[in-house]
């Protein structure tokens, strides 16, 4: 029987933390949003950020230096999974990593997209022909 109360307790002392925790989460998930929603990410933040990214992958994302890739006309899904790898710390270089540090992923989708839009030499097959 003790063994029975002993598993009982354990059960309940989980559910409590779980109880008393949700609340606070949730509210953390919130603020979070709340960040996410007001960081700049508008096409004047897009401007000033891509300055900066012109200086290795040259104007508008396509590159003249062969050690910088081109970006410019590059799937926005890929952009957008690199980004977040540099970001998150999951693909390692420390110049990109320390251009995407603190952006949020509306930032990175923003620059993303920017870049997925741009004209390059790229072939890039069509998903649907």
């Amino acid at each position: 029987m003790n063994k029975v109360v002993a598993v009982m307790r354990k059960y309940l002392m989980t559910f409590f933390v779980a109880a008393t925790l949700a609340p606070a989460m949730s509210a953390l998930a919130a603020d979070e949003k709340a960040a996410e929603k007001s960081a700049p990410h508008g096409a004047d933040w897009v401007k000033e950020k891509t300055q900066v990214c012109a200086s290795c992958h040259g104007k508008a994302g396509v590159s003249e230096t062969p050690m910088y890739p081109t970006i410019a006309g590059q799937y926005e899904s890929y952009l957008m999974h690199a980004l977040k790898a540099y970001r998150d710390g999951d693909r390692n270089n420390a110049i990109m990593a320390g251009q995407v540090q603190g952006m949020t992923d509306a930032q990175l989708k923003a620059l993303a997209r920017f870049y997925a839009k741009q004209e390059s030499s790229l072939h890039i097959p069509e998903l649907n022909p």
